[in-house]
């Protein structure tokens, strides 16, 4: 499988071309990495105009939305990202934990959609994507299909999703409605954790040469985009709620592995902050922890492989997390009988409760990750642990329905609310934790050999370059390279000029 996602020139002009014409018929303005990184510096005349625009819609100035910084009406701005933080009485730890919220993002109600912009543009900008001609197939299990697919029907060219048949009906209904041809989504076997079906659908539609694959497991776009915007995004929100608070620490950043892109926002603030990064990943398939294998339904977090975007050598924890947990937290979160219990029974403020419902599977993942990496490290009321809120439980019916039925008898009440606390909850525990020894870091990064030297064709050289820090910092010089030729595209493509710009 190709990887493509490092180039800062132009590869084939006569692409370029085309995609610059088509782009301006379609009005099409991109905005730049550093546009979405800082949404403030958008131009007033696209935020004028976009103020009458659905967020909901394949409208072009909706890739200007493509970012951490709209209201919960996701039609204007906010100065600080919208976030939760989470109460002691919710998490029995004094820690804050605080979870910036995917849902504001456009179209997809998701985080994912930033990923498949970052994986996209610097395709388009430098001609080895021509939305004329290709199509634009997205490798997923869920989120990241969706995103692609909202962006291909922005450049009006074919998304094709890949993703697991056993996701929630909720995101097949999404694609449903966005996809050209009901053709273009493919359901590969199994669930979250059959990444490799996926990379053997893609193997497949990649003997087409009419296929772009957009693997967002080894798209340094993902990583870029990631760390330049996410990063950026999180460190407001806690310089936002510590400035009157001058003892305070951003100790830890707690993501799920996924296709290790969100991951990049960590090396972003251990950079800036000296922050601890933590890995989350499912304990029915603790492939970092273990080496393990297995299924599980933390939907959004991947798993049996280790990205070739993650950099492994600058993690520090893995943290494993139930689905049960995760299954049962969500029907706690997002019931009037489980909402009533909180209130009433535990303490939590009604609005607080109220805004549970932000928090989908992996959002709930992350949430007890980072309560369960807060006991570790036994912190206190000054330790800041920030992390994703991925997308909301809109996404998860359908999954609720499952869990309700299948856990609790068809019947959750006030006693299953109650047990549900004190199981999935209360009683998170330090166990299936492992804060990462160097050697420890060089068995995961090893790991990673099997998937993609021996499976997907990288050179041991390749591969080997990863292991050095430097060679991730380095990477940052492709976001304003990117960002200058993406300028340069709007001012071809005419609508720079027909905007005013």
């Amino acid at each position: 499988m190709a990887r493509l996602g490092l180039e800062r020139n132009v590869v084939d002009t006569q692409v370029l071309d085309r995609t610059i014409a088509r782009l301006g018929q379609a009005g099409v303005l991109l905005p730049t990495l550093a546009q979405l990184a800082d949404p403030t510096t958008i131009p007033d005349v696209v935020r004028k105009r976009l103020a009458s625009v659905d967020p909901d819609v394949a409208d072009p100035l909706n890739l200007f939305r493509v970012h951490w910084f709209n209201d919960a009406a996701r039609n204007g701005l906010t100065d600080i990202p919208d976030y939760v933080e989470l109460p002691s009485e919710l998490t029995g730890v004094k820690a804050r934990i605080v979870l910036a919220l995917g849902n504001r993002f456009p179209m997809i109600r998701a985080h994912k959609v930033l990923a498949a912009y970052g994986c996209l543009v610097p395709r388009l900008v430098t001609g080895q994507f021509d939305p004329g001609h290709h199509k634009a197939v997205w490798p997923s299990t869920g989120n990241y299909c969706r995103g692609g697919v909202a962006i291909s029907r922005i450049l009006g060219c074919h998304g094709v999703a890949v993703l697991p048949e056993n996701m929630s009906r909720e995101r097949f209904d999404w694609l449903d409605k966005w996809v050209v041809d009901s053709s273009d989504v493919i359901k590969t076997p199994g669930s979250e954790s059959n990444v490799k079906e996926i990379y053997d659908e893609c193997a497949r539609l990649d003997s087409d040469a009419d296929n772009i694959i957009f693997n967002q497991f080894c798209e340094f776009g993902n990583y870029l985009v990631h760390r330049t915007c996410t990063g950026a995004a999180l460190e407001t929100i806690y310089e936002a709620i510590t400035g009157d608070r001058p003892g305070s620490k951003l100790a830890a950043f707690v993501s799920a592995s996924g296709s290790s892109g969100t991951l990049a926002a960590g090396d972003h603030l251990k950079e800036r902050h000296g922050t601890k990064i933590i890995v989350a990943e499912a304990t029915e398939c603790p492939t970092l922890l273990e080496n393990g294998f297995g299924e599980h339904n933390i939907q959004g977090i991947g798993d049996k492989h280790v990205p070739y975007i993650h950099n492994v050598m600058n993690t520090d924890m893995v943290a494993g997390v139930s689905d049960s947990d995760t299954d049962r937290l969500i029907v706690l979160f997002n019931t009037e009988v489980g909402r009533n219990y909180l209130i009433e029974r535990r303490g939590v403020d009604p609005k607080l409760v109220a805004d549970l419902g932000n928090l989908g599977l992996s959002s709930l993942c992350n949430m007890l990750a980072a309560i369960k990496a807060a006991k570790y490290y036994d912190m206190g009321p000054d330790d800041v642990i920030v992390t994703l809120a991925t997308d909301g439980a809109a996404m998860y019916g359908s999954e609720i329905d499952k869990v309700v039925k299948r856990d609790f008898g068809n019947r959750f009440d006030t006693v299953a609310a109650g047990e549900t606390w004190g199981r999935s909850l209360a009683a998170a525990s330090t166990s299936d934790l492992l804060e990462m020894t160097h050697v420890d870091r060089k068995r995961v990064f090893n790991l990673g050999y099997f998937t993609w030297v021996e499976q997907q064709g990288v050179s041991i050289e390749e591969f080997k370059v990863r292991a050095k820090q430097s060679y991730w910092d380095d990477l940052l010089d492709l976001v304003p390279a990117w960002d200058e030729m993406i300028a340069d595209v709007n001012a071809k493509s005419g609508i720079a000029k027909k905007l005013g710009l």
